[in-house]
């Protein structure tokens, strides 16, 4: 039987790791990004409301998945938004992604801390023995 797609945070020092863990490695970056909007707020509590894209290409699933995470963050700060919805579509070394959120209303979301950047630390993207992909990495906060 396989898992349902999820996400978790482990601890790591100041900062936070972000886990996705799901059955494709899309899922996975997915689940990796909800993780990290949950390191700031409650993701419930985000609205679906509007769709920003993103692209990014990186030599491998590793650095692809510090290059999603970063252009999450980078999406979070210039537009004043928080997002709760991603959907990842990978072709080889190329990563399109869809983000659906809204602007950060700070007596709604009631945002704990900023994520800085994805970082190195901690960084990995390959299947556990279940066969189930698992996408890694610590953030700075």
């Amino acid at each position: 039987m396989i898992a349902k797609a999820h996400w978790e945070h482990f601890e790591h020092g100041a900062d936070i790791g972000v886990r996705g863990i799901a059955p494709t490695v899309a899922e996975a970056f997915a689940q990796a990004a909800y993780a990290m909007s949950a390191v700031i707020c409650d993701p419930s509590k985000i609205a679906a409301r509007d769709c920003v894209t993103v692209a990014c290409s990186a030599p491998d699933y590793e650095f692809l998945l510090v290059d999603w995470l970063n252009a999450i963050v980078y999406e979070m700060a210039t537009r004043h938004m928080l997002f709760t919805r991603f959907e990842v579509t990978l072709s080889g070394d190329q990563l399109s992604g869809a983000l659906w959120g809204e602007a950060l209303d700070i007596a709604k979301h009631q945002p704990a801390v900023e994520v800085k950047g994805a970082t190195y630390t901690e960084l990995k993207v390959a299947q556990d023995e279940q066969g189930q992909w698992v996408a890694q990495c610590v953030v700075d906060v």
